[in-house]
């Protein structure tokens, strides 16, 4: 079973932190990755037991994302809250889903997120632009699962 705290090198852990720091530059929005090894569930659901356990629903405009993945099953997921999910396309998760399975297949799994997150930032920019009272609301850091 791969252990998801050693999955990424810390210049890739540095990257995807990075790249959650860029896609809420400009929003109020809130991006988290969260990395398991397992998932004997949908991923869906899975998801949506980790945005509730992370607390992703407490934010003010209930505009959060999360970014879930099972290493060892090779799935994963990224879901929004209702604020965001009433604003965005139904389409649009499944491109940027698309977009990161592409980097995935050459193994690039760091890069894939990185590149799903800056995409759901512009979302989040477009819908949920910056105002000088934002907080960031939520913490940057990944968490991991076992």
């Amino acid at each position: 079973m791969t252990n998801p705290t050693k999955f990424f090198s810390q210049e890739e852990k540095e990257e995807i932190k990075k790249a959650i720091q860029t896609a809420e530059l400009n929003t109020s929005g809130e991006v988290r990755v969260h990395i398991e090894s397992k998932c004997t569930e949908n991923e869906l659901d899975r998801a949506a037991f980790w945005f509730s356990e992370l607390k992703m629903h407490k934010t003010e405009q209930r505009n959060g994302v999360l970014f879930y993945m099972a290493l060892d099953d090779h799935k994963f997921a990224i879901i929004g809250d209702i604020g965001i999910n009433a604003k965005v396309g139904s389409t649009f998760w499944d491109e940027t889903k698309e977009l990161m399975l592409g980097f995935f297949k050459e193994g690039k799994i760091a890069s894939g997120l990185s590149i799903g997150i800056i995409q759901a930032g512009l979302q989040l920019k477009q819908h949920f632009p910056y105002n000088s009272n934002d907080v960031n609301e939520l913490t940057d850091e990944i968490s991991f699962g076992k």
